[in-house]
């Protein structure tokens, strides 16, 4: 799956692209705890969240996920797109809610590798 199967499937508008749109993602997970994140997800492309701060980010650079999904229509302030495109990681934004954006990627064949 790609980042714009991604965005598809999510109905996703586009707010930082990122490297690339084409990049095949493997996993995913949802979190609104970054501590959680940092903690128990291992091997993800793709974090959804409904966070939007420029913590969120830097959680993604740390682990190495190449695109973030804010979750329920959020829009982070430009300063948390400036960084996010400085570091090459694509931005999406769905206005659905995290379980239902979550289940259709699942449904789609996207999975997670939570470590817990």
């Amino acid at each position: 799956m790609t980042i714009n199967d991604i965005k598809r499937i999510l109905q996703a508008r586009t707010l930082c692209e990122g490297e690339s749109m084409e990049r095949e993602v493997h996993t995913a997970c949802g979190s609104d705890m970054m501590s959680d994140v940092l903690a128990f997800v291992k091997d993800q492309s793709v974090l959804l969240t409904g966070l939007v701060n420029p913590q969120v980010i830097r959680t993604a650079e740390m682990m190495d996920i190449i695109c973030v999904v804010f979750v329920r229509g959020k829009q982070p302030d430009p300063s948390v797109l400036a960084l996010a495109e400085e570091r090459g990681i694509t931005v999406l934004s769905t206005d659905m809610r995290m379980f239902a954006a979550c289940g259709h990627l699942y449904e789609n064949g996207l999975r997670g590798g939570c470590d817990i």
